[in-house]
C-alpha cells in the first residue's frame, strides 16, 4: 500500500532538510507532500531547488500557500492532494521522529485497524513537553474528547495521526488552525473507526527554537471540542 506523508511547514528552514532526508530511509511505498505555508525564511526557494534536483530518491510533491493558512489549512491543502492508500502526518520540526512511521501505519497496511495515532503519554518519563502547561493542556483536550465521544485515547494532540485515505476523506475536515487537531481525533472517535495507538518519544523544542502551539489554540481546541458534541450528526457522514 502507497503511504502519503503530509508535512505543513512554516518558516522550518533549520529543520526541514532533516526531515526529508529521514524520510528517504523509510522502506515504504510513499509520496511526500509538502505543504509550505507562506515562509519567509528561504524554505521555498530551497524547496524548488530539491525538487528540480531531485535531490530525494521519492515522490516530493511541493504545495506553495501565498499566505499564512495555519496548521490545519496546510493539511487540509496536503489531504486534497494526496494520492495513497494511508495518510499520515509529519511536521517540518524534528520533534517527531520520521523512523516511527511504518511502525504507525503499519497496523492500517495489515488491515486491522482505521486509524492510528502515536502516543507521546504512553512513554511517560522519556520525554516531556519543555512546558508543563502543554502537557496539562493536551491531557485536557484528551480528556474532553474521550468524555464526550467515548474514546480512549491517551493523546489527541499528538502530530502522528495516520488514517485510511478513504475514511479521512470522509471526515470532511474543515480547521485552519491547530484545532484540526482536536476535529480529527473527535471524529475519528465519532464514526467509530477502529483506532490504535503507537507509543512514541519525542524532542519537544521551546518557543525561541520555534515552537508555535500556545495557550490560545489550546482555548481555540475546547471550543472546538464542544462545537462537534452538539453539532456532529451521523448523516452528515453519509
Amino acid at each position: 500500500m502507497k503511504t502519503t506523508i503530509v508535512i505543513p511547514s512554516y518558516n522550518e528552514m533549520k529543520t526541514l532538510p532533516a526531515v526529508l532526508k529521514a524520510l528517504a530511509g523509510l522502506a515504504l511505498e510513499k509520496e511526500v507532500i509538502v505543504v509550505d505555508d507562506g515562509s519567509r525564511d528561504g524554505t521555498r526557494d530551497w524547496l524548488d531547488k530539491a525538487v528540480s534536483a531531485k535531490e530525494f530518491p521519492y515522490e516530493l510533491k511541493v504545495i506553495k500557500h501565498e499566505k499564512n493558512a495555519g496548521k490545519g489549512g496546510a493539511l487540509l491543502t496536503g489531504f486534497g492532494a494526496a494520492s495513497g492508500d494511508i495518510v499520515i502526518v509529519q511536521d517540518a520540526d524534528l520533534e517527531y521522529d520520521p523512523n516511527y512511521i511504518p511502525s504507525i501505519v503499519k497496523p492500517i497496511a495489515e488491515g486491522r485497524a482505521d486509524a492510528v495515532f502515536g502516543s507521546r503519554l504512553l512513554v511517560r518519563g522519556k520525554a516531556e513537553p519543555y512546558n508543563i502547561f502543554y502537557l496539562w493542556g493536551n491531557e485536557f483536550l484528551t480528556f474532553l474528547v474521550n468524555i464526550f465521544f467515548g474514546s480512549r485515547m491517551t493523546d489527541s494532540y499528538t502530530c502522528y495521526k495516520a488514517f485510511r485515505a478513504p475514511l479521512l476523506r470522509k471526515m470532511r475536515l474543515v480547521s485552519a488552525g491547530f484545532e484540526i487537531e482536536a476535529e480529527m481525533s473527535c471524529k475519528t472517535a465519532f464514526l467509530g473507526l477502529r483506532f490504535e495507538e503507537f507509543p512514541i518519544v519525542y524532542a519537544s523544542r521551546s518557543r525561541r527554537d520555534g515552537k508555535k502551539i500556545n495557550y490560545k489554540d489550546a482555548i481555540k481546541g475546547v471550543l472546538k471540542i464542544l462545537a462537534l458534541r452538539f453539532t456532529l450528526r451521523r448523516a452528515d457522514f453519509d
